[in-house]
């Protein structure tokens, strides 16, 4: 008899996410184990009651989601909890805090439908720049188009974290070419963000919710564009004529997309690396890995 699918759901959060737990029992998980407050410290001996429970071709039966609101909080728990496994005695692992992971690649593979991303011979022509740069999301469009080799500004309200998230950027893709730029105050012809904008291919607004990030006038500056793609569903919108439900929609000389027209595709990514996870006891799935499973649904 096949052992159940077990799903060890580790949240940095008070309250585990119940949007996450969901969408793991829709996409197979048969048990479904839910902590709260996880700590590294804490996981250390949640990942050893994985590990040492089940035996041989069993332990791909189990599983980790590392969730929450604290990115940053997850990313050490994701850490901690690839340290404690040894040898072959391991279990599978998906991350995706705040669902940054599973949108950035959705917004990724969305884009990939109009530009060449990737393709050796656009390498070093295509330019993106990421509104919202150093928050969840806005990191991880810019780690992953960085890797597709597309040059990438870095937009933040604050200079400092922008040059921070490149650096981290760097760090990790170092081929990649990425430029910081502060977006606050009004974009204004002339200015070094409303430059960046005027050479963009690609514009993602990835800020926090309810903000408009590029407002028309900023937008009309935006000449290259072929793609615009905000990913904020609370009014008012991160892109200024961009609705939540547009997908694909042509806009003028762009093709757009809101947060709900990027939503299918994270939602499918979600899904399919869920089931991913009872494939095998030693996959890792963060951004990157998401990606490939976004392009190849």
């Amino acid at each position: 008899m096949a052992a159940s699918r077990i799903l060890i759901q580790l949240d940095c959060d008070p309250q585990p996410s119940t949007f996450d737990s969901i969408v793991a029992v829709d996409a197979g998980a048969e048990v479904l184990l839910r902590h709260g407050d996880v700590t590294p410290d804490a996981a250390v001996s949640l990942v050893h009651g994985a590990m040492f429970t089940r035996g041989g071709a069993d332990l791909a039966a189990t599983a980790i989601f590392i969730g929450g609101s604290d990115v940053a909080a997850a990313e050490a728990v994701c850490e901690r909890v690839r340290q404690t496994f040894f040898g072959p005695v391991r279990v599978s692992v998906l991350l995706d805090p705040a669902g940054a992971n599973t949108t950035a690649s959705a917004a990724v593979v969305a884009a990939g439908r109009h530009l060449p991303l990737g393709d050796p011979a656009a390498a070093g022509t295509l330019r993106a720049v990421v509104l919202g740069g150093t928050g969840p999301v806005g990191q991880r469009v810019a780690r992953l188009l960085a890797r597709k080799g597309v040059m990438v500004t870095v937009a933040s309200r604050s200079l400092s974290r922008a040059a921070e998230v490149c650096g981290r950027i760097k760090a990790v893709v170092p081929a990649g070419r990425l430029e910081p730029l502060e977006s606050s105050g009004a974009i204004t012809s002339g200015t070094p963000l409303a430059t960046a904008i005027a050479a963009a291919d690609l514009i993602v607004a990835a800020g926090a919710a309810g903000v408009t990030l590029l407002d028309a006038a900023a937008r009309g500056l935006a000449g290259r564009a072929q793609v615009l793609i905000d990913l904020n569903a609370v009014p008012p919108a991160g892109i200024e004529g961009i609705a939540a439900t547009d997908k694909a929609r042509q806009d003028g000389a762009a093709v757009v997309y809101g947060a709900l027209g990027v939503g299918g595709t994270k939602m499918k990514i979600h899904r399919a690396a869920i089931r991913r996870l009872f494939e095998s006891n030693d996959a890792v799935l963060d951004a990157e890995e998401l990606l490939a499973i976004g392009e190849s649904l």
